[in-house]
């Protein structure tokens, strides 16, 4: 059942778009505080979201208090997602090749039906559309990558999702672009409904094909490819 976002989790959408824009420019140093007083919030939520900035990479503690914003390059959000891309593929593949329990096909099959509900519910994305969004992307890649049940594998993908910009977690959505952001996430539903048929038909090749080609789609959105390319 899908539940709305933590304070902790909107205060990390908001700070993560301002690193991916610029606005928090890299090499700048941010504490509670300040930050809580520019959002408007407590500090308690600002906290959780400095520690999940810093598991994405996007923020580096410093050795005495408060954190520093990492400088983000294009090269290495590129090798991160083509890292994270083929090590989801491979889990993608494993779990075609082992086939699907009935509680894993369920799982997926319920985060496509909510996910559609949600397309045909509107056709523009505030916060609480992308809340949605964002819970059941994350339950579907959980649910592939722990499927496989190779150890090294999530371990890798773990480790490499502490890079910037790496994580499924880490979703961007600009409402300037709405509508372009929009088409981007439908696209990436779209792609989850044919790597759902590729694993129910136990089709290995086709899964780890389709895994690989989706695995910066919902990530890269305007924001992050304004900046990596300028």
């Amino acid at each position: 059942m899908w539940q709305r976002m933590s304070s902790g989790q909107q205060v990390l959408l908001k700070l993560r778009k301002m690193i991916i824009s610029g606005e928090l420019e890299g090499g700048a140093r941010i504490a509670e505080i300040p930050t809580a007083e520019l959002l408007g919030v407590s500090r308690q939520p600002v906290r959780i979201a400095f520690r999940l900035l810093e598991q994405e990479g996007l923020l580096i503690k410093n050795p005495t208090r408060g954190y520093t914003v990492r400088e983000i390059s294009g090269k290495l959000v590129h090798d991160a997602l083509e890292v994270r891309g083929v090590l989801e593929g491979l889990a993608a593949k494993t779990l075609a090749e082992q086939g699907l329990s009935e509680e894993q096909k369920k799982t997926l099959q319920h985060c496509i039906q909510e996910t559609e509900k949600l397309f045909n519910e509107t056709d523009e994305f505030g916060d609480t559309e992308l809340e949605r969004y964002h819970h059941f992307n994350v339950i579907f890649h959980d649910t592939i990558i722990e499927g496989a049940q190779n150890v090294a594998l999530i371990q890798a993908l773990a480790k490499n999702n502490q890079l910037p910009m790496a994580s499924a977690q880490a979703i961007t959505y600009d409402q300037n672009q709405a509508l372009s952001e929009y088409r981007r996430l439908h696209y990436a539903h779209l792609q989850h409904c044919s790597i759902f048929d590729a694993l129910v038909h136990r089709q290995a090749g086709r899964a780890e094909t389709l895994m690989r080609e989706h695995s910066s789609v919902v990530i890269l959105g305007e924001t992050l490819r304004n900046v990596l390319s300028a």
